[in-house]
């Protein structure tokens, strides 16, 4: 099914270049801060879901996929990239040993969180634009 062909306002479209311009500044930012440390932007989304899963510490590569929006096997590449780099680890589940969970190594959450912390201000200011964009329209 087609959709409809809308019709933006001139301040609408002016909020949606503004919204992507700041999201852009904010991974920009981001990737620098990762090669800083020797991982790519990629590496260290990875290092922050696994650290921010709910309710656990670790997750399952399909999880890992779904949070990336990355094909199951970009995943398993990215996640043995980041095992060789001693970031993650590697385990098979206590209760499905056909289930292997991803673990944050102690250099992986110590790179993680060096990243984070040096997005914190950018992060900031993205909020703040979002607040202001959803109050102004």
């Amino acid at each position: 099914m087609l959709s409809r062909r809308r019709s933006f306002s001139k301040a609408e479209l002016v909020t949606r270049s503004e919204f992507r311009h700041q999201l852009r500044r904010f991974e920009r930012v981001g990737e620098d801060a990762a090669r800083e440390r020797g991982v790519t932007f990629a590496q260290y989304l990875l290092l922050l879901h696994l650290a921010g899963m709910p309710e656990r510490d670790w997750a399952l590569v399909g999880e890992l996929a779904d949070r990336l929006q990355l094909e199951h096997h970009s995943t398993v590449g990215l996640v043995s990239r980041c095992e060789t780099a001693g970031l993650v680890e590697r385990r098979r589940s206590e209760e499905d040993r056909r289930q292997v969970q991803v673990h944050l190594t102690r250099a992986g959450r110590a790179t993680m969180a060096a990243v984070a912390s040096e997005l914190s201000e950018e992060l900031d200011t993205l909020v703040h634009y979002l607040d202001q964009a959803s109050t102004a329209g």
